[in-house]
């Protein structure tokens, strides 16, 4: 037995004589959705939307993260690094 499965998809639609309404055509495009292009009834083109750029990057917090992990101490780094040089390690 065969299932064959329908898939209508409804789609705005305009001709070449309406593609000068510009302002519904625009309101389509900006909701994000699939315009067709007709001549005489068929399908010519589609008008696709431009998906949305992404947006820019968040970074995160890293002073609170720093904070939170460390409390208030002090990180020896640098001096730690002078004092090994110091005793021929590096």
């Amino acid at each position: 037995m065969c299932h064959i499965l329908w898939h209508i998809q409804f789609m705005p639609s305009v001709n070449l004589r309406q593609l000068r309404n510009t302002p519904q055509l625009m309101s389509w495009i900006e909701a994000g959705q699939v315009v067709e292009l007709r001549k005489r009834n068929r399908v010519v083109a589609r008008i696709v939307p431009e998906s949305p750029r992404p947006g820019q990057v968040e970074w995160p917090d890293f002073e609170a993260r720093l904070k939170r992990n460390f409390g208030n101490r002090i990180l020896p780094g640098a001096d730690l690094l002078i004092a090994e040089r110091e005793k021929g390690r590096y």
